[in-house]
C-alpha cells in the first residue's frame, strides 16, 4: 500500500504520514516486504508523525469506524451506489447526534500512568 500510495498516487511528492503507535507501523517492516533496494526509496518518501499513544484523533477515527462497522455495514449491501447512500445517511445521523468519545482513561487514572511525565502539584 506504501509503494502504491508514493509510486502511484503521489509520485515525486513528499509524503505525511499520520500513524498510531502500535508495533508494526515502522517504515523498517518495509524491508520485510521489498528488496534491500526498494524499501529505503519508498521509506525515504515518506515524513512519519506518530499520534500520542492515548486519546489521539486517530483513535476517534478507529472507534468511529467500529460503529460504522457494527450501525451499518454488517449487513450484504447490492451495489456501490446503495453503499454510499447508506453510508451517507449513517454518517448524517451520526454527525447530528453529537454522541462523545468516552475515552475511561479518566484524569486520575492519567495523573497516576503518567506521573514521570508530570510535574507534581505542591498542596498548600
Amino acid at each position: 500500500m506504501l509503494r502504491d500510495i508514493a509510486d502511484v498516487h503521489f509520485p515525486g511528492k513528499r509524503i505525511v504520514l499520520v500513524m498510531d503507535n502500535l508495533n508494526t507501523h515502522r517504515l523498517s517492516t518495509l524491508h520485510e516486504t521489498f528488496v534491500p533496494e526498494e524499501a529505503p526509496r519508498i521509506a525515504g518518501r515518506f515524513e512519519i508523525h506518530y499520534t500520542p499513544k492515548h486519546g489521539s484523533s486517530l483513535n476517534m477515527a478507529e472507534v468511529e469506524m467500529n460503529v460504522l462497522r457494527s450501525q451499518c455495514l454488517d449487513r450484504r449491501i447490492p451495489d456501490r451506489e446503495t453503499l454510499c447512500r447508506e453510508v451517507a445517511a449513517w454518517q448524517r445521523e451520526r454527525n447530528g447526534s453529537t454522541k462523545p468519545v468516552d475515552w475511561r482513561f479518566r484524569t486520575e487514572d492519567a495523573r497516576i500512568k503518567l506521573k514521570s511525565l508530570c510535574p507534581s502539584v505542591q498542596r498548600s
